[in-house]
């Protein structure tokens, strides 16, 4: 598959995301949606990118789980950041891929009551920022990329997904 190049006129933004199919059969959005909620992530953030979503099963997100994180059984969502030499002269910067696990993320989204489309662009986003330098591992770190995530999810009109109630409605 051809990676697409999504020019931004607003920010004069330059894109670029793969995205890899390696499960048939799997109920997941489409390679259009999945672009332009990790376009969503980089804007504003980072002029131009390259980055690749690749989709897989739970056998390969078990692996890769256990493998690199050292943890039983599959997650929703993996980032790998690109650690670019010095010495390139990249003028599109290689941010990494994110490798998700659709069968994990429509069975959280059923498992919270939220819409699998809002829980695919959290996951998307989520990662994204994974690979631009945010993280979670302290409380402070952890809400700064939740404000990020909802201020992105906000400009799609996704609710917040750390405020859903039980009938997967915003409270």
């Amino acid at each position: 598959m051809n990676p697409i190049t999504t020019k931004t006129q607003k920010n004069k933004a330059d894109y670029q995301v793969l995205v890899q199919r390696a499960v048939r059969k799997v109920n997941a959005p489409a390679s259009a949606q999945l672009k332009k909620w990790a376009i969503s992530a980089l804007l504003g953030r980072m002029p131009s990118a390259e980055l690749t979503i690749r989709l897989v099963g739970i056998k390969e997100m078990t692996h890769l789980n256990s493998t690199y994180r050292h943890k039983n059984g599959p997650t929703n969502i993996l980032s790998f950041p690109f650690d670019e030499p010095h010495e390139t002269d990249s003028t599109m910067p290689l941010l990494g891929d994110l490798v998700i696990c659709a069968e994990v993320v429509n069975q959280e989204a059923l498992d919270q009551n939220k819409l699998a489309a809002a829980h695919w662009a959290h996951m998307v986003i989520h990662g994204t920022l994974h690979l631009l330098g945010y993280d979670h591992e302290n409380e402070a770190d952890a809400l700064k990329m939740e404000a990020e995530e909802i201020g992105i999810l906000d400009t799609l009109e996704i609710p917040n997904p750390y405020h859903i109630n039980k009938k997967g409605e915003s409270s």
